[in-house]
């Protein structure tokens, strides 16, 4: 097969030569052009990228293995995407990643490449830039970090640290015992050491196919994450000359297989956004109502933070996704091509569990149904995504008055009001707070607990926004309401004292308003300014689909 990258170098023309010439200043001997598949590394590595900054060390080892099996490496950066220091937020960014990502693929004399990622936006937006530019393409995560210590507790970041954050802001943990927590809740390199958005993207990347068995969950220290990324070097040079291209593995089937999983680990509510971009990256029809439909009829298995109760480490211990795949494989198209070139059946059918309590046997699930259930009503005509799995029994059927933020600053400025007219039965609505809105689709829709029910023991109540919300965050919280208020949607109609009900079993989000009362309102509705009006801000506001789309560019999408 001819290389693609010999369209570069085995010409007649001048560039021929000067591209060769260029290449040998950077010390390459003549030999690299005898055949040899040129291999890229695409690394979203930074210092400002915490969870990513040991990529730098998986790369060199993913390049021995390129050496070893006959290819030639190339480490390109590309942006990245920090989900803690990044304003307004890293999803504002993440299609700029993803043409980042894919252009970069494109113009450059790669017959494949590896994709290092890690933070959550990181490894959604290599995904879609990947598989649009569709040159042979495999996944390595940064991996989870480890396990927080506190005292006689190990806490999981981002979970225990909001559950924590509410004690603090109650007055039951000390300013010195908080800065003692801030210095041991995440002690390494990598991501949260829960279920979060980037541990839920690295799993679905695995079921999808385009990451070696086993990738998601080995912690980000551990020598076997080196390992497992030498081999995914060795392996890419054997997919490069096997021509072995995402458009070969990311079919609607393994979209089903990705979704069943994330439904089964009680993955992140952001996996529904981010897996709706990326198979309209790879041009497979799927809607959000297909979210529900899976989920109706996967248990859900993994006892992890925040749906569970054990952290990331132990599920690497109990057996990862390889694990769970196999206990899922009659709900699986096991015939789905894979990284491996093996399908999905053959990598997984030999996994084994080594801890019920963490992974579930389908008999004893944790849930009788997925982890995210997708609602609808004149609240939500396009749809709502709601974590059942991590709300409250008691709340999943509740009917209350609306307490409304008309924005984010508000919300903030409010949220620890001493007279705040709240009580547990009221509804948090928070507005704005979309795609357009916000701006950029941001991490807000776990509003915190007004400080008056913090302070009476009261640990939930129902919140509602068309935010999203962090991967680690827990309770009864309605998001991604579609359409958003900024563009008219009915959340926009909401005020204070309006009676909502949320009726989980039934599927269903409503206010009580009469028709006619709506029509009133939406008539007088008058869109916010626009935030940007130039550069990329402006290119996301004209471009940006809404959450039940996946927020991917309208011009981008397959």
């Amino acid at each position: 097969m001819k290389l693609r990258s010999s369209s570069w170098f085995d010409t007649p023309e001048y560039y021929g030569f000067s591209r060769k010439a260029w290449l040998r200043s950077e010390g390459l001997g003549r030999h690299i052009f005898d055949g040899k598949p040129f291999i890229g590394i695409c690394n979203s590595w930074s210092e400002l990228t915490n969870c990513n900054i040991n990529l730098k060390q998986l790369a060199e080892a993913v390049k021995r293995g390129i050496w070893a099996a006959g290819g030639v490496p190339f480490e390109f950066p590309t942006m990245s995407l920090g989900e803690m220091f990044m304003k307004p937020t890293t999803m504002l960014y993440r299609n700029l990643m993803a043409m980042d990502v894919e252009e970069s693929i494109r113009a450059n004399p790669i017959d494949g490449v590896v994709l290092l990622c890690g933070c959550d936006k990181t490894v959604p937006a290599q995904l879609m830039g990947a598989i649009s530019a569709d040159l042979p393409a495999i996944v390595v995560t940064a991996g989870p970090m480890l396990s927080g210590l506190w005292r006689d507790q190990k806490i999981g970041a981002g979970s225990d640290g909001r559950k924590l954050f509410d004690q603090y802001r109650a007055g039951r943990i000390t300013t010195e015992e908080w800065v003692e927590i801030e210095g041991c809740i995440a002690r390494s390199a990598g991501t949260c050491t829960v279920m979060g958005t980037a541990s839920t993207m690295a799993a679905i990347t695995e079921a999808i196919g385009l990451a070696l068995p086993g990738n998601a969950a080995i912690p980000a220290p551990d020598s076997r994450r080196l390992e497992l990324a030498e081999r995914s070097g060795f392996r890419i040079v054997e997919m490069a000359r096997e021509d072995l291209r995402p458009s070969k593995i990311v079919t609607r089937e393994a979209i089903e297989n990705a979704v069943t999983l994330d439904m089964a680990i009680g993955g992140s509510t952001n996996a529904v956004v981010h897996l709706l971009a990326i198979a309209g990256r790879a041009r497979v029809p799927f809607h959000l109502d297909e979210f529900e439909t899976i989920s109706e009829k996967t248990p859900c298995l993994v006892n992890v933070k925040p749906s569970g109760e054990y952290l990331m480490e132990d599920f690497f211990a109990a057996g990862g996704v390889p694990a769970v795949m196999r206990r899922l494989l009659p709900l699986l198209n096991r015939d789905c091509l894979t990284v491996t070139g093996r399908t999905i059946g053959a990598n997984f059918a030999d996994a084994e569990c080594w801890n019920d309590a963490v992974i579930r046997p389908v008999e004893n699930p944790l849930s009788r149904q997925g982890g995210t259930v997708i609602l609808r009503g004149n609240l939500a005509p396009k749809g709502a995504v709601f974590k059942q799995t991590a709300a409250s029994p008691h709340l999943m059927r509740h009917t209350g008055k609306a307490y409304v933020f008309e924005t984010y600053k508000q919300m903030l400025a409010e949220i620890d009001r001493p007279d705040l007219p709240v009580d547990e039965t009221t509804i948090l609505v928070m507005k704005n707070s979309g795609p357009k809105g916000a701006p950029g689709f941001p991490e807000w829709g776990f509003i915190p607990l007004p400080r008056v029910l913090v302070e009476r023991g009261i640990k939930d109540a129902v919140r509602i926004s068309d935010a999203r919300m962090s991967g680690t965050s827990f309770g009864t919280v309605v998001l991604h309401v579609a359409p958003e208020s900024a563009v008219g949607g009915p959340l926009a109609l909401v005020r204070t004292g309006d009676e909502i009900t949320l009726d989980v079993p039934a599927r269903s989000l409503n206010v009580h308003l009469p028709a006619d009362e709506m029509e009133r309102r939406q008539a007088e509705f008058q869109p916010p300014p626009p935030h940007y009006t130039r550069g990329f801000g402006k290119l996301f506001l004209d471009h940006v689909t809404q959450a039940d789309q996946g927020c991917d560019f309208d011009f981008l999408a397959g």
